[in-house]
């Protein structure tokens, strides 16, 4: 006999045993080959299931329980260490079979790299779709120290992908200054600083169209996230992410995917950043998915 897996800490809590029976797949990135300061967000995902253990399963925020939603925690994706552009092409097919299954891709970095190869395939699916992400960092450069696979270049590489007017940057306070004047020159929008306000602005205006959502942990002040490769002071409260996700389910887009990255439980013994990750990924879910 073995006990519910959905209650082992090995997967997010009240995860489906069935793949074809659910609408979310939930995967691991478990990747951090190109951060510029301090390693470790491999060990994100596992961590985030683990903690997960202690969340209720019902989200007062959205009045809803994770048993309304069937989601499959795939669990990490065996990504070859060392080798970021074998780890990117296998990201990329994996969420592309999970797009063509119909279902909604869910994933959990990782350092910010892993998102690019996402929004690769979500550009084969879909003619039109816009990003919005949330992050410390602007990550708008095209190469770091010559390198153009970076956790500080997906966002650039998405501008290049589907035009600098479908991305929407929300919380930003760090970045070379060639990296602000990019987007204010390229048409992107990015508000700096703060997020569920000027979130209120733009909400209305993408309303209709499928987005994908990206968060980086390090938007929040480190006395919220410590656990994280490249902390950034003066970022916003847990209690700002969550509103922020919260007026993201009331608006009027169609979210068609999400990711949340940058967890490095090794520098945040206390846990608090990994339940906060938790936290947020309990609310994406019962939030976006119909």
């Amino acid at each position: 006999m073995r006990f519910e897996e959905a209650y082992s800490g090995n997967v997010f809590i009240k995860s489906h045993p069935d793949l074809e029976d659910s609408q979310v797949v939930i995967y691991g990135m478990p990747m951090d080959w190109t951060v510029s300061f301090r390693p470790g967000s491999r060990f994100g995902p596992a961590k985030i299931r683990e903690v997960s253990l202690g969340l209720e399963e019902y989200s007062p925020y959205m009045d809803r329980e994770l048993e309304e939603v069937k989601f499959y925690d795939a669990g990490d994706i065996p990504l070859p260490f060392g080798n970021p552009q074998n780890s990117i092409d296998m990201i990329e097919d994996y969420v592309g079979k999970i797009l063509d299954a119909g279902k909604f891709p869910l994933g959990i970095g990782g350092e910010h790299l892993v998102s690019w190869p996402v929004f690769k395939a979500l550009h084969k699916k879909y003619d039109d779709f816009a990003i919005i992400h949330i992050d410390a960092h602007a990550d708008l450069r095209e190469e770091y120290e010559g390198e153009p696979l970076s956790h500080s270049t997906p966002i650039r590489k998405a501008c290049e992908l589907i035009g600098p007017e479908n991305v929407y940057s929300f919380g930003i306070r760090s970045g070379m200054k060639e990296e602000f004047q990019y987007a204010k020159d390229s048409g992107m929008y990015m508000a700096k600083f703060d997020v569920a306000e000027p979130l209120k602005e733009v909400l209305p205006k993408l309303a209709g169209r499928n987005v994908y959502v990206t968060i980086d942990i390090d938007v929040l002040d480190p006395a919220h996230a410590p656990g994280t490769g490249t902390a950034e002071a003066g970022g916003i409260t847990s209690k700002e992410l969550l509103e922020a996700i919260v007026l993201i389910a009331k608006s009027d887009v169609n979210v068609i995917g999400a990711d949340l990255v940058e967890v490095a439980p090794i520098y945040d013994h206390s846990e608090q950043t990994p339940i906060a990750a938790s936290k947020f990924i309990r609310e994406m879910l019962l939030g976006w998915v119909k």
